[in-house]
């Protein structure tokens, strides 16, 4: 380990731990003061003794830390559900993840088409507007005690249908960035890839269930955690070779285990883990982000923000209302899938690496930053922005259920 590092590495987890103490002081969302304190130091940050707040050498440990706190996010949240609760909700989640991609998607083309930049731009600020933060939307629906509520479920189908877009449109967007050309059959076998592992995972952790049960009935503590973090691991890193986000396949991994009979004490065990790494992701997430290149799309991030809340509230209204929830259902849903993350990053360097136009990066750096910052405090005050809609709507009042309508 090069010198330094655990020292780089304390100093991180004091910063991580006075942000914690300011969000529960003040009593906001860890989320938005993580990446804060992430941007304020950094390649930027001053050298003070022996204190090194630029975090150089320890920069891809605290990376690699932040992907395993994504896993955790994103398994515990699949914990609060059941393969089988998804399944019953496929058509909704089908049809809901249509109204969203293509409310945002349309969005993502106009705005650009309207600034007068080319295609390849054009499509790649498209995926940006379009994908949701599957690690901070976990966060907050975890933070918010969110995750039995009925709309819910369908947050998370959304998100899974999510991926299933950034497999076909990550094929698409780096042949047209890199190559200038998209092969169909690479398109072909992208989406195929995605549909066939994730279906094939949900199937088998169903027919397998018993088999899992009798696997994981160790008294062992430790053997248990080790097998239950192997198993995590294995999945997100095999989802990672195929290329479907290794985030998803800890959430399938988290649906899996939730149909056995070791859900209380899996729950027990994962929590800390879960909030310690989860923690790390959103200062590193921070730390990827140079706050002295953010002036340089000021504008275009300012309508690009204020099109993607208005495109998800949209998005959120329509579907949920198509899938039978409440008002205010349907107003969690826009509110909670509102921030954007890790793909739209992607997008960012696939677009730097192609030699698209430097406007790239900075429109992308800020836009994720407002949006990461505005998705967890709307979907704080959530309660309070729907009584407000409310009363210009004429939509019913809190006190209305929030449980899906049945057919009739």
């Amino acid at each position: 380990m090069p010198e330094q590092v655990l020292l780089e590495i304390g100093l991180a987890l004091a910063i991580v731990a006075f942000a914690g103490i300011l969000a529960a002081r003040f009593r906001i969302s860890i989320v938005p003061l993580l990446i804060l304190a992430g941007m304020v130091v950094g390649p930027h940050a001053p050298v003070i003794g022996i204190l090194d707040f630029r975090f150089i050498k320890s920069a891809p440990l605290i990376d690699f830390m932040g992907r395993v706190g994504i896993l955790f996010l994103l398994f515990s949240l699949g914990l609060e559900f059941s393969v089988g609760r998804l399944l019953k909700a496929g058509r909704s989640i089908l049809v809901g993840g249509s109204i969203y991609m293509a409310i945002n998607f349309t969005l993502g083309m106009v705005l650009p088409i309207i600034w007068g930049w080319p295609l390849r731009e054009t499509l790649v600020v498209a995926g940006l507007i379009s994908i949701s933060s599957s690690a901070i939307v976990a966060k907050v629906l975890v933070d918010l005690k969110r995750t039995a509520r009925p709309e819910t479920e369908m947050i998370l189908g959304l998100m899974l249908f999510q991926d299933v877009f950034v497999a076909v449109y990550l094929s698409i967007i780096s042949g047209l960035v890199l190559t200038g050309s998209a092969s169909p059959p690479s398109v072909l076998k992208s989406t195929s890839l995605a549909l066939g592992f994730m279906l094939g995972l949900i199937l088998a952790g169903r027919k397998l269930a018993p088999l899992i049960n009798r696997l994981f009935n160790v008294p062992s503590d430790e053997v248990f955690m080790l097998m239950v973090f192997a198993f995590l691991t294995l999945v997100a890193g095999f989802s990672e070779t195929i290329h479907v986000a290794e985030a998803i396949g800890a959430l399938l991994v988290g649906l899996i285990l939730a149909e056995t009979d070791h859900l209380d004490r899996i729950e027990h065990i994962v929590v800390p883990f879960r909030d310690f790494f989860g923690a790390l992701f959103f200062f590193s997430f921070g730390l990827s982000i140079d706050p002295l290149t953010l002036g340089g799309a000021v504008g275009p991030v300012l309508v690009a923000v204020a099109a993607t809340l208005i495109g998800n509230f949209l998005a959120g209204i329509i579907a949920g209302r198509m899938a039978g929830y409440s008002y205010r259902g349907c107003t969690n849903i826009g509110l909670t899938i509102t921030p954007r993350g890790e793909f739209s990053i992607i997008l960012a360097n696939l677009a730097k690496t192609g030699g698209l136009l430097p406007v790239l990066q900075p429109f992308a750096a800020l836009y994720v930053l407002l949006l990461a910052i505005l998705g967890p405090l709307l979907t704080k005050e959530s309660k309070w922005i729907y009584s407000q809609l409310a009363r210009i709507f004429g939509w019913p009042a809190l006190k209305e259920t929030n449980k899906p309508r049945r057919s009739v």
